[in-house]
């Protein structure tokens, strides 16, 4: 008899925590670590600052929560868009397009002032760095899955990051000026790189086999 009563209350619940975390990614955007307050973001969100720390206790707990829908959302993208694209080869370019305008926009802003600001403040860098750790190991992964390589090839690994670390070169350079040509002329040649050097997709490492050990070992 109690359930049905609850569900409303647990609907709410996740409604508000929401909205702190959406106000949370605006704050950090806009006002950069050192302006984005709990209570900034509670009057953002349309709560009291007792209900802010209701759900999380400190801004660091807020911030970490928003790091983590950044990443989901970023993943979430990637896979809608990749929905669309044609199998193949010709698959290349568009999957680069989409890892190469990653880091772009309003949270890759947010992100950006959370890192700036943990490279000079240990507690908010104890936080950040695992967390972003686990987001960029997911990326990595989605990279992979995106381009149908096994990064277990050689050399497969190196270049899917040296993607994912371009992509975040050019979303610093984006903060500045939005170069559109020179973007596109890149995603263009880097798609030519990584079709050269990536194997075919499906391709099957070749793994050494095991030497038998007969004998005295040497």
């Amino acid at each position: 008899m109690s359930t049905p009563a609850r569900e409303p209350r647990q609907e709410r619940s996740r409604t508000t925590r929401r909205r702190l975390i959406d106000a949370a990614v605006e704050c950090l955007g806009e006002l950069g670590w050192s302006g984005t307050t709990v209570a900034e973001i509670a009057q953002r969100a349309g709560v009291s600052r007792g209900a802010a720390q209701h759900h999380f206790r400190t801004r660091e707990d807020l911030v970490t929560a928003a790091v983590e829908y950044l990443g989901e959302v970023q993943v979430a993208q990637l896979r809608l868009r990749a929905e669309q694209l044609p199998p193949g080869e010709s698959r290349i370019e568009p999957v680069v397009d989409m890892l190469l305008n990653l880091y772009t926009g309003a949270m890759f802003r947010a992100a950006l002032h959370l890192w700036v600001a943990a490279s000079s403040d240990d507690a908010l860098r104890a936080v950040l760095a695992p967390l972003e750790a686990r987001v960029g190991r997911e990326a990595h992964r989605v990279a992979l899955e995106l381009l149908g390589v096994d990064e277990a090839h050689p050399g497969v690994r190196e270049m899917v990051q040296a993607t994912l670390d371009l992509a975040r070169g050019l979303g610093l350079a984006n903060l500045l000026s939005d170069d559109e040509r020179r973007r596109a002329r890149i995603i263009h040649q880097w798609a030519r790189v990584l079709g050269s050097s990536l194997p075919e997709p499906g391709d099957t490492p070749k793994r050494p086999r095991k030497r038998e050990i007969t004998g005295l070992a040497r």
